[in-house]
């Protein structure tokens, strides 16, 4: 089955900013912390503020003490002063685009102008409307009631943010004939709008629609309207636990959307579900070939296999000759340590990738045996290379093996925060790189008698330059989960663009050194072919960036492709040399 996501899928930037409102807020404001209502309308995430100790608060007390957040859709100013009246600090994690709203009305409602808000008059966003226009304000939910209001003298039409843009479309068309006289705004968020936009393309182009997100979410149950009114089905689920297998019959393509309160963990769950279906009722070859790769994936043996051809190409880079031991060194390290950080770090793989937190939960016995028995197995093949390389593995391994470690206990120097090194903003990164680049391309520097200081330094830094740009596309991919449980990724410091920028930067680095080093006679002349791999890791950022890459399974197996790629092109390279 053929599977395609909306670009525009989850959060939208006012849910992404009250919810990381919402996470900062322990930290930064008094105790306890409430939301007036809930946050947003998605109920995992809600459960993950629960799980959290932020509570909803439904009424307003006479007294009360701790931190409330407004929510996204913002709330009546009458209501954020009684909050401030019942003692709470109150913290605004109204969405922008909803606060442009509001002083748009208010502005209007001092000069005596009725307000008329296009949307649902239940919703909390209108609702928080209604509260700015004063006596004045009217909300109309279809043309229809539109038209049964009476006229005024001065009035402003807006919309809900979420709003059906092509509903907005005709109440703007009938206002314009029959009201000329009132003042209409466009409030539909931009982000609404390319939502709806793109489901209706992406209708055109599947066979159905699978819409994830709360089901008291307006702009998610109006996603799946649009896919309805397009002719196509359209499911419209929470989790994946409510797709049904049955429904999929006869379904070659399908594509997948989510409301702006949706959380990426949630649509990951449910593209991984979809990927495993059967295609008319048994496993078709796409499927076989996508559970064969979620396994090496999940083992973390085709990213060892990376290593191995990392190594292979770092030896024939650097004009050393073919070590087994190097090459089983680089192997079993990397195994060992990737199924350890896992089995450390299933906190986040519980949000960014739920699959592997259930394997490592139902395996842990065995995968810890097999890490550290990889681990000891490393040590041994690094040993036959020598002294050097042995000692520089085990403190690499040592080094690993601490990452999740309390070094530092908590009577010592309080108030300090990094008492762990993954406590270290960005430090996840940046040691999977330098360990990759070590281990890869520096054993077998040290091991090889004819190994250079200059070509061997070169060749760490080319190769943690591609083990960094690896785990950083990852880390991007994951920063909903990494938030929520406090990692500091270097994508969480920059935020998501500048993170890719820098991401460029390194992949631009590394293909000129490439090529500067071959030109010396630094590097052997693999170097220029080994230019494929940095514009092979720039394309696959720059095509997903675009919305033009499948993700899920297949994204990861194609960025961990990238060391199987430099090894191919090295194996080509010793044959015809």
């Amino acid at each position: 089955m053929k599977i395609m996501i909306a670009k525009t899928a989850g959060f939208c930037m006012g849910v992404r900013r009250a919810v990381e409102m919402a996470l900062d807020a322990p930290a930064q404001h008094a105790q306890p912390i409430f939301t007036y209502g809930p946050l947003i309308h998605n109920p995992q995430v809600l459960a993950m503020f629960g799980a959290r100790g932020i509570t909803v608060l439904d009424n307003i007390p006479s007294k009360g003490s701790g931190t409330v957040l407004v929510r996204a859709h913002g709330v009546p100013p009458a209501t954020k002063q009684q909050l401030k009246q019942a003692g709470f600090t109150v913290i605004d994690a109204t969405c922008p685009r909803v606060v442009k709203v509001q002083s748009i009305i208010k502005r209007h409602a001092r000069k005596n102008h009725a307000a008329i808000i296009v949307g649902d008059q239940d919703h909390p966003e209108v609702i928080s409307l209604l509260g700015f226009a004063g006596k004045d304000g009217y909300a109309v939910g279809t043309l229809e009631a539109l038209k049964q209001l009476p006229p005024f003298e001065q009035a402003i039409v807006v919309a809900q943010t979420t709003q059906n843009e092509e509903m907005y479309r005709q109440v703007k068309a009938w206002t314009a004939e029959h009201r000329p006289h009132y003042k209409v705004f466009d409030t539909i968020c931009d982000s609404t709008e390319k939502r709806q936009a793109e489901v209706r393309r992406l209708a055109q182009e599947v066979d159905a629609v699978v819409v994830v997100g709360g089901k008291n979410s307006g702009n998610t149950r109006r996603l799946a309207e649009i896919v309805t009114a397009t002719g196509r089905r359209a499911f419209h689920v929470e989790t994946e636990a409510e797709l049904d297998m049955a429904s999929f019959s006869g379904v070659e393509a399908v594509g997948i959307t989510a409301g702006a309160s949706t959380p990426t963990w949630i649509i990951k769950r449910v593209v991984r579900a979809i990927e495993q279906m059967p295609t008319h009722g048994r496993l078709g070859w796409r499927s076989l070939l996508l559970r064969m790769q979620r396994f090496l994936l999940l083992t973390n043996i085709y990213v060892a296999l990376g290593a191995g051809c990392l190594s292979f190409a770092a030896t024939q880079l650097q004009h050393l000759a073919i070590s087994l031991p190097a090459l089983s060194a680089a192997v079993l390290y990397v195994i060992s340590m990737h199924i350890l950080n896992h089995l450390t770090g299933r906190a986040e793989d519980s949000y960014n990738d739920p699959d592997r937190e259930r394997f490592y939960s139902r395996h842990k016995l065995a995968l810890t045996a097999m890490a550290l028995s990889a681990g000891a197995l490393g040590l041994v093949a690094a040993f036959h290379m020598g002294l050097l390389a042995f000692w520089t593995l085990l403190a690499m391994s040592v080094l690993g093996l601490s990452y999740n470690l309390r070094l530092i206990p908590d009577r010592m120097l309080p108030g300090f925060r990094f008492r762990r090194i993954r406590d270290l903003p960005g430090s996840k990164t940046i040691l999977i790189a330098l360990a990759w680049g070590v281990v890869t391309a520096g054993l077998p520097a040290l091991a090889d008698p004819a190994g250079q200081f200059i070509s061997g330094a070169l060749a760490v830094v080319w190769a943690a330059g591609l083990a960094f740009t690896r785990t950083a596309v990852f880390d991007i991919l994951d920063m909903q989960g990494d938030r929520i449980v406090g990692k500091e990724t270097i994508p969480i410091l920059l935020g998501p663009e500048r993170a890719l920028l820098l991401l460029k930067t390194v992949l631009s680095t590394i293909l000129i050194l490439l090529c500067v080093a071959a030109w010396a006679g630094i590097f052997s002349s693999l170097a220029f072919l080994l230019t494929l791999a940095p514009a092979f890791l720039w394309a696959i950022i720059v095509l997903h960036k675009r919305g033009s890459m499948l993700a899920g399974t297949q994204l990861e197996f194609m960025v961990e492709s990238l060391f199987i790629l430099t090894g191919i092109m090295t194996f080509f390279y010793a044959l015809v040399r």
